[in-house]
């Protein structure tokens, strides 16, 4: 009988964008259920099952300190946001770098439609430090997104712009393993004034 690797995998929260659909409204300020969203996707990643948490700020930065609660999260500063979501994402990996997670569960600020079910579904497919695992919804894939680290420094050196590590997962479609999450959780962004109505 063979057992999974024991490791740390820890929760990368994405929450740098400026909003600039959005009239320049940072979206980890966005209200959702009283709180701001930053918030929301902490709580999430935690309740999914993440330690510990890693959360990458950017745009009014400060604010966001000001206002959200992190306890107990390690926050990143990307003095690049405005590049795109590589950089922040580039930022998070580099801040994971000396510590002892052997993975990292990366979820954006701008989905609170995915939940901790979610987080614990594609979490459960961590094997090794060479794992490679993102949500799917319907077969597409979505996030969140799990990083061995064995796959860090080519996430790193590939992340531009906003695509992230899409071209990484591309090149690497034959490791990732999809994990569907349509039935539990809603991958939509707020992007525009009008994905607004997503928020409560």
């Amino acid at each position: 009988m063979t057992t999974k690797s024991t490791g740390t995998v820890a929760g990368l929260l994405l929450a740098a964008g400026g909003g600039r659909r959005l009239g320049g409204r940072p979206k980890a300020l966005l209200s959702h259920r009283g709180r701001p969203l930053v918030e929301h996707a902490v709580h999430t990643l935690r309740a999914g099952g993440c330690d510990p948490l890693h959360v990458v700020l950017g745009a009014a930065a400060c604010d966001v300190r000001e206002r959200a609660v992190l306890e107990g999260c390690q926050v990143t500063e990307n003095p690049d946001w405005a590049d795109g979501m590589g950089s922040s994402l580039r930022a998070g990996l580099e801040a994971l770098a000396d510590t002892a997670a052997n993975a990292a569960l990366v979820l954006l600020v701008d989905q609170p439609g995915i939940g901790p079910g979610a987080v614990a579904r594609v979490l459960a497919a961590y094997d090794s430090p060479a794992s490679l695992a993102a949500a799917a919804y319907g077969g597409e894939r979505g996030h969140p997104v799990l990083f061995g680290r064995d796959h860090w420094a080519g996430i790193a050196a590939s992340a531009d712009g906003d695509r992230g590590a899409r071209a990484y997962l591309k090149e690497h479609a034959g490791a990732l393993e999809l994990v569907e999450c349509g039935d539990i959780a809603e991958a939509y962004d707020i992007d525009t004034e009008a994905d607004l109505k997503h928020l409560e």
